[in-house]
């Protein structure tokens, strides 16, 4: 038996509470705060202890799927890709920028929220940006 404590930073909010992921033979098991944390000292609020169910979830998605023919089928991440960009550029010629809108996700670190919204602005030209950690 094989147990590991990985020293990490909770997804969920802007927060940055320090904890760590127990990994027990390569699985993902549990999740303990952080005593030496200056933001957290030792503490979790419900998401924070509950951060690591959704990782071994049996219907997490973990590859990209299309609709073809009416099903969603596996497809590669190229392909996925490939498909967003065609779908994005066809969307902002035929609608323009700001018929485009962005969410974000709670379950991401604040740095991928950044960069998030800079793509928005930046590349895509709107300000249509949105997120779910409000809570």
């Amino acid at each position: 038996m094989e147990f590991k404590a990985i020293p990490t930073t909770c997804p969920y909010c802007g927060c940055g509470c320090g904890f760590f992921l127990e990994v027990m033979d390569g699985k993902l098991v549990g999740t303990t705060p952080s005593k030496t944390s200056p933001i957290n000292q030792g503490k979790l609020c419900i998401k924070g202890w509950t951060a690591h169910e959704f990782v071994e979830n049996p219907e997490r998605l973990t590859q990209p799927l299309l609709r073809k023919n009416g099903k969603l089928v596996p497809v590669s991440w190229d392909e996925a890709f490939d498909f967003a960009v065609s779908r994005l550029k066809e969307i902002k010629e035929k609608h323009g920028p700001d018929s485009i809108c962005l969410m974000s996700c709670a379950r991401t670190i604040s740095e991928n929220n950044y960069l998030h919204q800079k793509f928005a602005r930046a590349v895509i030209g709107t300000h249509n940006v949105d997120h779910c950690a409000r809570v």
